[in-house]
């Protein structure tokens, strides 16, 4: 079972790793990638962000981060499981969590940036309901290509 912690130095080397993964793999590393994983306190913990780890069997083996963008509204970002434990329902897990937790923080949407071609991705972010909407001019990412966003209900 994956269980959640808060970013601790304990596990401040996996947000890079994990990440780093996945974006070498698929993309180039961009600037603000390598700031925001080399720097993760000034990036998104000191901006009133979150970074959490899901453990499995003592080991933090997938990551998230949720970054203010406005009031009310967090950008998802930086959102990685362990290659080879993917296909385990973790994303599912992830999803569940951030959702709980967006609402326990009194968050009124979740915005994410990704890439057409990250099907298993898009296919989780739809299924949890996600919405694609334009990409506003100051998106910092060169490999997004598709925007989503999700209103919390009641809100």
């Amino acid at each position: 079972m994956l269980e959640f912690e808060s970013y601790s130095d304990k596990w401040g080397q996996k947000f890079y790793s994990l990440n780093n993964v996945w974006l070498r793999k698929l993309f180039l590393i961009e600037p603000y990638d390598e700031y925001v994983l080399e720097n993760p306190r000034e990036a998104i913990l000191d901006k009133g962000g979150s970074i959490f780890f899901g453990v499995y069997e003592g080991q933090a083996v997938a990551t998230f981060a949720l970054v203010p963008t406005s009031k009310g509204s967090v950008e998802l970002n930086k959102m990685a499981v362990q290659e080879d434990l993917r296909g385990r329902g973790f994303g599912n897990t992830m999803m569940s969590f951030v959702l709980e937790q967006c609402r326990k923080d009194g968050v009124d949407s979740i915005e994410l940036y990704s890439n057409r071609k990250l099907v298993n991705a898009l296919h989780l972010y739809r299924k949890f309901g996600f919405k694609e909407t334009p990409i506003p001019s100051d998106n910092p990412y060169e490999r997004a290509d598709i925007r989503m966003v999700l209103k919390l209900s009641g809100r």
